[in-house]
């Protein structure tokens, strides 16, 4: 019964448990036919990538746990030439610290970066799914163990079916069928500030209208007594946004291209007692 990982990225609070319990997993210890040791820096078979989107103070950070993907047309397989790295029944991808002679084809096939080369012992490694342990009866590999908040879990197939219903690859259109799914995704985000520029005071409550242009879609919000709005998830597209509040000058922004997350700062709302203004 083949193996997946899911991770939720809305879950992960970077604690880097699981990089750490990787390497105290791996490090120093010899886990042949499985793996040799793991150098003590520059691997990081599981490894957290910290992904810091905006700009103050409109700022998100996203953590994303990254591992092997054990792909089902893993083209790490037939890249390497002496036939060392292999797929288990259980989904499971293993490079052969036996077979393998270090000649790295592996490391450029792979388009997720998860196969490192250890200069010391001349052969390719990456995570394992811990499957000495899985061999040995454990449930889970050592990061999944570990994790406080559960974004990173392991298991049979079948029992994470909703999960995978709605998880995506990290990288899309690679075409290797990956076996870690990952929740969540951040979309980028569109975010600002409406405040009245008269009396300097944020404005609670005004209505923000968020239309995609091309797909003639919309969405909508209002401001928190900070005047601020955040909308998130957000495909890359062209935007505009209309902004209401009672007894002020209705205020357009056009167009929007979000290519990255923007912090739009600070947006003025004269009343509509004043001198309109350019918008």
């Amino acid at each position: 019964m083949g193996k997946v990982f899911v991770i939720d990225i809305a879950k992960c609070n970077g604690c880097y448990n699981c990089q750490i319990a990787c390497k105290d997993e791996y490090v120093g210890n010899d886990w042949t036919p499985y793996a040799k040791p793991q150098p003590d820096t520059g691997h990081f078979w599981t490894g957290i990538e910290e992904i810091e989107r905006g700009t103050i103070p409109k700022v998100k950070v996203a953590y994303i746990p990254h591992i092997c993907q054990h792909c089902d047309d893993a083209p790490c397989i037939p890249a390497c030439r002496e036939k060392a790295i292999y797929k288990r029944e259980d989904g499971l991808v293993i490079i052969d610290p036996v077979k393998c002679t270090g000649d790295r084809n592996c490391i450029d096939a792979c388009p997720y970066g998860a196969i490192f080369f250890n200069w010391d012992l001349n052969i390719s490694q990456k995570c394992t799914g811990c499957a000495h342990l899985i061999d040995e009866g454990w449930k889970e590999p050592r990061c999944v163990e570990v994790c406080p908040t559960e974004a990173l879990k392991f298991g049979d197939e079948v029992d994470f079916a909703s999960s995978i219903s709605v998880g995506a690859p990290l990288i899309p259109d690679t075409g290797t069928k990956p076996r870690v799914y990952y929740l969540n995704i951040p979309g980028k985000f569109i975010a600002g500030a409406v405040y009245d520029p008269e009396d300097d005071r944020c404005i609670k409550g005004a209505e923000v209208v968020l239309q995609n242009i091309v797909a003639n879609e919309e969405s909508n919000t209002v401001t928190d007594i900070f005047g601020d709005f955040w909308f998130e998830n957000l495909k890359v597209a062209d935007y505009r946004i209309l902004i209401n509040k009672d007894g002020y000058l209705a205020r357009t922004i056009e167009p929007i291209v979000n290519t990255r997350d923007l912090n739009l700062g600070d947006i003025g709302l004269y009343r509509s007692s004043s001198a309109q203004i350019s918008k």
